[in-house]
């Protein structure tokens, strides 16, 4: 039996890391909190209160562990609606009524409501809101103030706008514009600058530092007014004694309208979906691999929204970028949520005034880039991938929600997916006589035992999907499961979605989740998500190699090696490195392999963050099995952000009697006086003579690799070199 875990001190021991990742989401939190309020016409300040009360709040009374609570990207549609129609104080209302709506969800164990979706008319929702904020950002992000009846007309308005942008006569104009553009490019290009020094600042932040440092350089240096136009400067950012004073009483008086409770409906719709798709999405990154309680979490986000309404804020949801880069930066509790919210406070207490000097299109740039990767063109790609019929759900939806509004929008991608799903079966029947019917069987093979069965018949789609959740979620995610679609006439896209991620979870977490029985039924594409009906199976294309898999091929048979270019899913000897804790691992290829796999060089592609904080990295990598048990540990080269981590309290341990190697690398583990036992002289001066690498340690086996990129044929060849020599060296101790 394992001891109990102390809870308080883990709480304590963790805390450091928890503060340090909370202050950088902070970063980020702040230029977005103000960028949504002002896209939504509220108030800068609106959306800065929503993140603070949401940070409290749900760092207390949520279900969660590492997300961040805040204003929505989705949100912006809806919001700008309801303060279009309603008035500022009546919207507030709403607000405050969806918050009470969301709590009931939670109360009512709702939390599966988004199982209810289709998952293609969701993306295709998400996408129209994208479209929404990019569309009518796009133009105040290039200094060109524009109004237009719906969406459509604001994006059919952006050659124009670049037109016109082209001919600014006015130095204020063009100034403004340069700072939309120059924000666009860092937001654009951050991520794939893969160096640890400039990415300690999250591309928002930078945003914001360059913007106040631009401001400050024409004041003190060149003795000028900041050039840019007054009328594209945030404005309206009270210090907190006005904050405090300024607070009014949402207003009731629309409560018996059409339109105040079509508001409610919208905002506490797209408020709960899109906190529960982050939820979900954020579990697949904890690294404690822990589960939230959603229907807790929704109860949080309902009284959040509340207080948010009541003093002037947004609607609070679970916001899945800034979840990211929590879980990224070493979050391992709710109190990082809690951290963050209290550096907001502090950032307005100290330079509220500072935040006048943040240009209007350099904020609007970051809410353009969101709203493009919610709608980029590589979600259709996939989509596309999946099935043609997903297309047409997902158009559907799209412009139905731009034409028409989110309700009827997602009600038209449920209306949709129906009919196309009768049309592909060519049965009405098959869905009617089956969708209240108890169409899942579970049984567990043995008393005691830790192997389920669960058998689906009929038919299995996002209408009756809850019933194949509710059993699942009731399976500990370290035990073996199997399920079995082989009675089952129809498995759509929704499922096929979710037993991918189940398969992910299960694996994570010590358990085995298997799915069979499709081994009969046809699909139109190969991609693993696309849906499924008892029908011939199709023929498949091979596809040929690439110059590169050429190169390695001509390599492997150069030095004797094992080469295999197909992709492999099968990476649990990968699991328990720390380096891939926070990160889902897609697949490895490309795999040059000697003596059987006692040491494998592959390319890897894995993810960093979830939804549209979804980044994916490829790199080439080296694994080396080792004949006998070492400690575990992580060594890298120091540097600044080391030394920055020592106070989120990561530490280095030093080596004694050899201050150049403890100067130059930095070598972390739990086990230290098991570590300092291992890194002899041999090894030390090893590492001391040879090119650096971020080499970790699992127990069995070590895990290599340089750059996060792709090596070339040459790198690839000073990897392998650099492996074999260091296995030699390790035996040897």
């Amino acid at each position: 039996m394992s001891p109990k875990k102390n809870n308080i001190k883990d709480f304590f021991t963790a805390l450091p890391k928890n503060v340090f990742s909370g202050f950088v989401v902070s970063l980020i939190a702040l230029p977005l909190g103000l960028g949504l309020a002002m896209a939504s016409d509220a108030p800068p300040i609106a959306g800065i209160i929503a993140a603070i009360v949401g940070g409290i709040v749900v760092a207390i009374l949520g279900g969660s562990h590492v997300t961040i609570a805040g204003p929505g990207n989705g949100l912006v549609g809806v919001l700008l609606v309801a303060i279009t129609t309603l008035g500022l104080d009546s919207a507030y209302a709403a607000v405050v009524c969806s918050g009470v709506l969301i709590m009931l969800l939670g109360f009512f164990r709702m939390g599966k409501l988004a199982d209810f979706f289709p998952s293609s008319a969701i993306q295709g929702m998400l996408a129209a809101i994208g479209l929404i904020i990019l569309g009518k950002q796009f133009h105040i992000m290039l200094a060109h103030k524009i109004k237009r009846e719906d969406t459509l007309d604001y994006l059919i308005e952006i050659p124009y706008t670049l037109n016109d942008m082209i001919h600014y006569e006015n130095k204020g104009l063009i100034y403004a514009a340069l700072a939309g553009i120059l924000s666009l490019t860092i937001m654009t290009f951050y991520a794939k600058l893969r160096n640890k020094f400039f990415q300690l600042i999250p591309a928002p932040m930078w945003i914001v530092i360059l913007s106040i440092g631009f401001s400050y350089y024409f004041e003190l240096v060149l003795h000028e007014e900041n050039p840019i136009s007054k009328q594209y400067m945030i404005s309206g950012i009270p210090e907190i004694q006005q904050i405090i004073a300024d607070i009014q009483m949402p207003l009731f008086s629309k409560v018996g309208t059409i339109s105040f409770w079509s508001s409610v409906l919208a905002i506490t719709l797209i408020a709960s979906i899109e906190s529960l798709l982050s939820i979900k999405a954020v579990d697949k990154l904890d690294p404690e691999k822990r589960r939230s309680n959603v229907n807790r979490d929704l109860k949080a986000l309902g009284l959040a929204t509340v207080g948010s309404g009541f003093l002037g804020g947004l609607n609070v949801v679970t916001v899945i970028a800034r979840s990211s880069v929590n879980v990224n930066n070493g979050a391992t509790n709710s109190s990082s949520n809690f951290a963050h919210a209290t550096f907001l406070v502090l950032f307005i207490v100290l330079f509220s005034t500072q935040l006048t000097r943040i240009p209007l299109p350099a904020l609007m740039a970051i809410l353009v880039y969101t709203g493009y990767k919610l709608a980029s063109p590589k979600i259709i790609r996939k989509i596309f991938s999946i099935g043609k019929e997903q297309l047409i759900i997902f158009f559907v939806t799209l412009l139905i929600t731009l034409k028409i509004g989110l309700i009827s929008g997602i009600l038209s991608g449920v209306v949709t997916t129906f009919i196309i799903h009768i049309i592909l079966n060519k049965s009405l029947s098959l869905f009617l006589r089956n969708v209240l019917k108890p169409n899942v069987l579970m049984y567990q093979e043995a008393e005691g035992d830790h192997n389920f069965y669960v058998s689906v018949k009929h038919f299995c789609s996002f209408l009756n999907y809850y019933k194949l959740k509710d059993k699942l979620d009731a399976i500990p995610e370290d035990h073996d499961v199997i399920v079995d679609f082989s009675l089952c006439s129809f498995v759509d896209h929704t499922v096929m979605e979710n037993m991918h991620n189940y398969q992910e979870l299960f694996k994570k977490r010590g358990g085995h989740f298997d799915v069979i029985g499709l081994d009969m039924h046809d699909t139109d594409s190969e991609h693993p998500f696309a849906l499924r009906r008892l029908l011939p199976v199709p023929n498949i294309i091979k596809n040929n190699l690439t110059r590169r898999q050429t190169s390695m091929e001509e390599l492997a048979a150069d030095y004797d090696l094992h080469y295999n270019s197909e992709k492999q899913k099968e990476v649990d000897f990968l699991n328990s490195f720390l380096f891939f804790n926070t990160k889902h691992i897609n697949h490895i290829y490309n795999q040059l392999s000697y003596k059987k796999g006692v040491i494998n060089l592959f390319d890897i592609e894995f993810s960093e963050g979830e939804f549209i904080a979804k980044e994916v990295v490829r790199s080439t990598m080296l694994h080396i099995k080792l004949d006998e048990a070492i400690p575990e540990f992580t060594l890298d080269r120091e540097g600044f952000l080391e030394k920055v981590y020592a106070f989120a309290g990561f530490k280095d341990i030093p080596i004694q009697d050899h201050s150049d190697f403890s100067r130059r690398f930095y070598l972390l583990g739990d086990n230290e006086d098991a570590i300092k036992k291992f890194f002899n002289d041999d090894l030390i001066h090893f590492f001391e003579s040879n090119p650096y690498y971020h080499v970790e340690s699992n127990g069995t086996s070590l895990l290599i690799f340089g750059k996060e990129r792709l090596a070339s044929v040459k790198e690839i060849k000073a990897l392998f070199d650099f492996g074999k020599r260091l296995r030699e060296v390790v035996s040897n101790i």
